[in-house]
Order: C-alpha cells, then structure tokens, then sequence
C-alpha cells in the first residue's frame, strides 16, 4: 500500500508514519499544495496513492481544498473516486460543518486527533487497504 501523509504537525506525521510503515511505502506532504503536486505526479507515473492521511488544518492550502482538487484530477483521468486514491482525513476538527464538507467532496473516511491505531486499521479494513 503506497501513502500519502499529508500533514503540518511533525509529530503527527511521525505517528502516521509509525502506524502505517508495516503497510508499505510512505511519502510526506507538509500542506495542502504539496499534497496535490504529489498526487498529480503520481498519477501522472501511473504509480497513485493508494491511502491519502489528509490533515484539514494547513498552510498555503487547507485540506478541504487539497481533498477537491486531488478528486478533479482523478476525475479528469476518467478515474472515479471509488476507484481512486482512498482518502481518510485525519483532522482534529470533528465539528458537522467539516465533517459534511469532507464527506460532499468524497472523502472516505474521517478520523480525529488523536488518531488511535485501532480506529485506524478499522478504517484501512473497511476501504479493502488491509486485512
């Protein structure tokens, strides 16, 4: 499983990386526009993320944004966003507005700090990720 960490916070991103480094391959985004050049350049290779961990609260691009514009050029490559990268936002913003928000521009998971390794797996097992 090849991820994508999207992520501000240094120590959030080293757990992430923590949790999923069994899994496979993972990269580092440290905003939203990092985030999207990544994707992009990926698909472009023909080699996408499988797991997106996209963090809402960032610099230069939040992750709202970072999540629509990854979908837009999925969508431009004729890949719908069931058969795209999985996309699990993990945020400390747990309030409706962002939750609803996430889940109108096709996230498919949404998890709060702190992010717990179970809850995590949980999610990586209902998206088919792992077993």
């Amino acid at each position: 499983m090849k991820t994508l960490i999207v992520e501000d916070d240094f120590t959030s991103r080293l757990l992430l990386q923590e949790l999923l480094k069994s899994y496979g391959p993972s990269h580092v985004a440290v905003n939203g526009k990092e985030a999207v050049e990544a994707a992009y350049l990926a698909l472009e290779m023909g080699e996408p993320y499988n797991l997106i961990c996209l963090d809402i609260m960032m610099p230069e691009m939040n992750g709202q944004e970072a999540l629509r514009k990854i979908r837009e050029h999925e969508e431009a490559r004729g890949i719908l966003s069931s058969n795209g990268a999985k996309i699990v936002m993990t945020t400390a913003l747990g309030d409706p507005k962002n939750v609803v928000a996430a889940w109108r521009s096709l996230c498919d998971a949404y998890l709060t700090k702190p992010i717990q390794k179970a809850k995590l797996l949980e999610e990586l097992r209902k998206l088919g990720l792992i077993k």
